[in-house]
C-alpha cells in the first residue's frame, strides 16, 4: 500500500510537462527518430518505436509529423543524428535526480543540465551517483474507483510483477520494461484502460517536499524539464500537487 497517492503525484508531473506542447512535440519526434533509427520503422517489430507513436499520439501529434520523425530514423528524410546521454545529480536536501537526454551537441547539453543544477541548488553527480535509487520498469495507474481485484487479477495473468494500490484508490501496475506493452494491451483487451502508462525510472523511496522546499526543489526540476535536450526528468522528490 502506497502511503500517498501515486495518481495525484504523476498527474500533477504529467500536468506540469503537457503545458509546454511544442515542447512534447520535439521530444517524441526525437524518441520516434532515435528509436526507428535503433530497431526500423515498423512499430509493429520496434516495441520503442510503438510505445514512442503511442506517445506521439497521445499529445495529438499530426499523422504527417509522425511520419516524418520516423522516417528521418530509417534514412528516407536527412535527419539529425541524436545521442543518447544520462546525468545524475542531487537537488534540494539531497533528493535523486535523474535526467535523460537526446542531443546532436553534448557540449552543449552538459553544460545546460550542469548550469541549471548549480542556479536552482541542486549538485550534479557522476555517473551512477543516484542510479541505484530508480528502478527500470513499466508503470501503469488506474484511476481511483478502478476494481483492485479485476486490475490485480487480469495483470498477473498478463505477466506484470507488481500491483499495489493508494491511499486514495489509484492502483499500481509494475511491469518488466520489455513487458509493459503486451501487459497494457492484455488489460485494455479486457476493458481494463489506465489512466497513465509508460515504461519509466520509478523510484525506490521517496522524500516528500512541503512549503518552500518544495517551491526550491519544483523550481529546479522545471528548469531542467525545460532544456531544449531534455527528454525526461526522474526524482525521488515529492511535492504537494
Amino acid at each position: 500500500m502506497a502511503g500517498h497517492s501515486i495518481c495525484a503525484n504523476i498527474q500533477h508531473r504529467k500536468g506540469r510537462q503537457d503545458e509546454k506542447r511544442g515542447a512534447a512535440f520535439s521530444r517524441v519526434s526525437k524518441e520516434m527518430t532515435v528509436a526507428a533509427k535503433m530497431g526500423g520503422g515498423d512499430p509493429a517489430f520496434n516495441p520503442r518505436l510503438r510505445m514512442a507513436v503511442e506517445k506521439a499520439k497521445s499529445v495529438n501529434m499530426p499523422k504527417d509529423k509522425i511520419e516524418n520523425a520516423i522516417k528521418k530514423g530509417t534514412g528516407e528524410l536527412e535527419g539529425v543524428n541524436y545521442e543518447e546521454l544520462r546525468y545524475e545529480g542531487y537537488g534540494i536536501n539531497g533528493a535523486a535526480i535523474m535526467v535523460e537526454c537526446l542531443t546532436d551537441n553534448k557540449v552543449r547539453t552538459v553544460a545546460e543540465v550542469r548550469h541549471a543544477f548549480n542556479k536552482y541548488g541542486g549538485n550534479m553527480g557522476t555517473d551512477g551517483c543516484v542510479a541505484f535509487m530508480f528502478k527500470y520498469c513499466g508503470q501503469m495507474i488506474f484511476a481511483p474507483g478502478s476494481s483492485e481485484d479485476a486490475v490485480m487479477e487480469a495483470a498477473i495473468e498478463a505477466g506484470a510483477e507488481d500491483v499495489s494500490s493508494s491511499d486514495d484508490g489509484s492502483i499500481e501496475v509494475i511491469t518488466a520494461p520489455n513487458d509493459f506493452l503486451a501487459v497494457k494491451e492484455s488489460l485494455e483487451k479486457v476493458g481494463l484502460n489506465p489512466e497513465f502508462g509508460e515504461v519509466t525510472m520509478k523510484p525506490e523511496n521517496e522524500i516528500e517536499f512541503t512549503g518552500e522546499d518544495a517551491i526550491r526543489m519544483q523550481k529546479l526540476l522545471d528548469a531542467l524539464d525545460g532544456l531544449d535536450d531534455v527528454q525526461a526528468v526522474y526524482t525521488t522528490a515529492v511535492m504537494d500537487a
